[in-house]
């Protein structure tokens, strides 16, 4: 029977001192640290999940208005600048 310190009997991850379950698979000493602790029961998403097309679902592809947000930050942050900067008597010109 596994006890940790040591490396996941299912996935060799390091498990440290004192750890009740595998940081990575999550198999523990109340499940045997069999296999069925293992992926399985974790709802991970397939090996076909590709993690570019879920971000551009997610969030969409960027783009314009992207873009547009970069600007206006840019601006914002450079009239705050100039705000804080008078507001002390300090000449950047």
């Amino acid at each position: 029977m596994f006890e940790p310190p040591g490396d996941c009997p299912i996935c060799g991850t390091d498990v440290p001192l004192q750890a009740k379950a595998c940081p990575h698979c999550g198999a523990s000493h109340d499940s045997g640290w069999n296999d069925e602790a293992g992926y399985e029961r974790l709802d991970l998403p397939d090996d076909e999940f590709d993690y570019d097309d879920f971000l551009k679902e997610e969030f969409g592809g960027g783009g314009r208005r992207q873009r547009k947000r970069r600007w206006v930050l840019a601006i914002a942050i450079l009239l705050l600048t100039l705000l804080v900067a008078g507001s002390f008597g300090l000449r950047l010109f």
